[in-house]
């Protein structure tokens, strides 16, 4: 499957009714594992990311080129699309970010995600002007490309204590104005709140996953898409920890008792390379 064909399906399931569900692997193992049990879309996770390469997120300490590179290895997992969690562009600037959509699309991505946090604790989210010619920038590059990348626009407020509805509304607006294709505010707990984001605007809107949501609740709401962030690697190292904790501090095995078998998992993963 060619980039454009990709590209095609991705933009199709934002446009078909109802709302999908776009998991978020951390490597290319993970990744294959989703699409196996039937995934349409894969997103990729800063966080997840990050704790591969022992570090933290949010913080800058993940380059956009180690970034690329794992999105990289996870476009060539699966045929499936895949978009990026792009953080912030990797740099305050609108041509930085113009530049990282370019470099995106070069390492096989058909989406991507800007959002407005500096990663300064003094200053966590971008002016509005700013965090807008930011978009427009990264509008500008992904619609030069020759295949129709999706651009998502994230208003991090919720996730920096600045839980202004009202201010991030006006951001997602602000963002739709300037052409991204979908608008995201990570950190939406209550769903009226997702109701009223999804009411203010017209393009596809992306939501967060948590316990206080289905996704039947969330499609009603008028969402179209549903990520889980690095909840997924999450729940990997969760089960890691628990498991290596029984045999530090209790000398015994019982997490093997319940794992998934090397022969079920070897089924998602690819085989030895062809010889030929």
């Amino acid at each position: 499957m060619t980039q454009t064909d990709r590209a095609a399906a991705f933009r199709r399931l934002h446009e078909q009714p109802g709302a999908f569900v776009i998991p978020n692997p951390w490597d290319a193992g993970s990744a294959r594992a989703l699409a196996a049990l039937g995934f349409e879309a894969l997103a990729t996770t800063s966080s997840g990311v990050a704790y591969t390469l022992g570090r933290r997120d949010a913080e800058g300490a993940v380059t956009r080129e180690e970034t690329l590179h794992s999105a990289a290895a996870i476009v060539a997992a699966t045929p499936l699309p895949v978009s990026a969690d792009l953080e912030n562009g990797f740099g305050d600037t609108p041509e930085t970010v113009a530049e990282t959509i370019r470099l995106a699309a070069a390492a096989g991505l058909v989406g991507g995600s800007i959002e407005d946090a500096t990663t300064r604790p003094d200053e966590p989210i971008f002016p509005m002007p700013l965090a807008v010619e930011r978009v427009a920038a990264a509008v500008e590059a992904a619609r030069s490309l020759p295949f129709p990348f999706v651009l998502t626009a994230r208003a991090e407020n919720y996730l920096y204590g600045r839980r202004d509805l009202d201010d991030t509304i006006r951001r997602l607006q602000a963002y739709e104005s300037a052409g991204a294709d979908v608008l995201y505010a990570p950190g939406l707990r209550a769903i009226d709140d997702v109701r009223a984001v999804c009411a203010a605007v017209s393009r596809p809107v992306n939501v967060l996953a948590g316990p206080w949501f289905t996704v039947e609740q969330l499609a009603e709401a008028g969402v179209r898409r549903v990520s889980l962030g690095g909840s997924l690697a999450a729940a990997a190292l969760t089960a890691f920890l628990h498991a290596a904790r029984e045999v530090r501090e209790r000398g015994t095995f019982g997490f093997m008792e319940s794992i998934t078998r090397p022969r079920e998992l070897a089924a998602f993963m690819a085989g030895p390379p062809d010889s030929a």
